[in-house]
């Protein structure tokens, strides 16, 4: 019998924040959009930034990408990125041959300092079911196409492992920069949903 261990989720605590943010709200302190608009910022921009950077590093220094791929934690530390949640990693590399996904199958185990928050779609149930089940279906409502001979591997991380993706390259990325390579990373393609796109073909 395989075990996983995952984190569990702190329900008091969690409930206190709910509680909290429905007083604040409901006496005017607080205005619901601005904290829409915060958790956002960190989930989408801030925390991926850092996953970002260590992938465009990656691509770009062979020496890092080793480094990477076999002390992930280490190499990440190296250039910053450390602490709670990231303190176990695993980085997996996706490939023209395979492509690698990532779930927490019981909650919501993520690499908070390369990812910043985990999307709400990634804690949902049926995510979490579905990309086990079905992974090139979940792939293809990302938009994410794959020839049929394209293997898929799902990991379920757990508070003892956290995966990140390393995307596959673009085509040119000799010829990029740094900056110009952060750009094109996204936090869907570090958790394997999507693949690399060109800034025209962004939607």
């Amino acid at each position: 019998m395989n075990t996983h261990h995952h984190s569990t989720v702190p329900s008091d605590p969690e409930l206190r924040v709910k509680a909290l943010e429905s007083l604040l709200v409901e006496k005017g302190l607080v205005d619901p959009k601005t904290l829409d608009e915060l958790v956002d910022l960190y989930e989408t921009k801030i925390g991926p930034r850092n996953g970002a950077k260590v992938v465009a590093k990656a691509w770009k220094d062979p020496e890092f990408k080793k480094y990477l791929l076999e002390k992930p934690t280490d190499a990440i530390a190296s250039i910053g990125y450390r602490g709670r949640q990231g303190e176990h990693m695993r980085v997996v590399e996706n490939t023209a041959d395979i492509h690698n996904i990532v779930v927490c199958t019981l909650c919501s185990c993520y690499p908070w300092p390369v990812l910043g928050l985990p999307p709400v779609w990634y804690k949902s149930a049926p995510y979490r079911s579905r990309v086990v089940s079905d992974p090139r279906s979940v792939l293809e409502e990302f938009g994410t196409q794959l020839a049929e001979d394209v293997e898929i591997r799902v990991w379920d991380s757990t508070s003892e492992m956290r995966y990140f993706v390393l995307p596959e390259a673009p085509a040119d990325f000799q010829n990029k920069s740094l900056d110009e390579l952060e750009s094109m990373v996204t936090r869907n393609s570090m958790i394997g949903v999507e693949k690399i796109k060109e800034p025209e073909n962004r939607s």
